[in-house]
């Protein structure tokens, strides 16, 4: 055996350690991690708009039910008015919705999509609900609460 030198570890051969890891270009499990955000976040932007969606839905599945009935034009104009009521409370909220009547109340559908309600329609839709007696326009009457809850505005 040899002696061992005081100095024995200047003799070790010098290090070759590999260069420390970059920032870039990223590994395969930061990829996944960063395409699993993006559908995540995506996800969560689809899911909020979602109940909108199921809000038009049933909206419109109970105007065909009402379509459907064989009732009279005060029963029909009634079911419509408190429909779209209904609707308009729930999507755009009850401060801006409760306190309209009349042809405020009208002007507001029309502004917000259902434009066959504009004019004589509108007016008749709602004395027809309220007892009075007007000229029917049951197609108008329908089709402006259909274009009303198919509006994105």
């Amino acid at each position: 055996m040899g002696s061992v030198k005081p100095d024995w570890l200047a003799q070790l051969s010098p290090s070759h350690a590999p260069p420390p890891p970059g920032w870039w270009p990223l590994a395969p499990g930061w990829w996944a991690l960063a395409l699993l955000m993006v559908i995540a976040l995506v996800g969560v932007s689809l899911w909020q708009r979602r109940p909108q969606v199921r809000l038009r839905r049933a909206a419109l599945r109970e105007l065909v039910q009402l379509e459907k009935t064989e009732t009279g034009d005060a029963d029909l104009a009634q079911g419509l008015e408190h429909l779209v009521r209904r609707y308009a409370v729930a999507r755009f909220g009850r401060e801006a919705v409760a306190g309209l009547s009349g042809a405020h109340w009208i002007a507001f559908v029309v502004a917000h999509g259902g434009t066959d309600w504009r004019g004589d329609a509108g007016a008749g839709l709602l004395q027809a609900a309220y007892g009075g007696t007007s000229q029917s326009d049951r197609t108008r009457w329908i089709s402006g609460a259909r274009t009303f809850f198919k509006a994105r505005t």
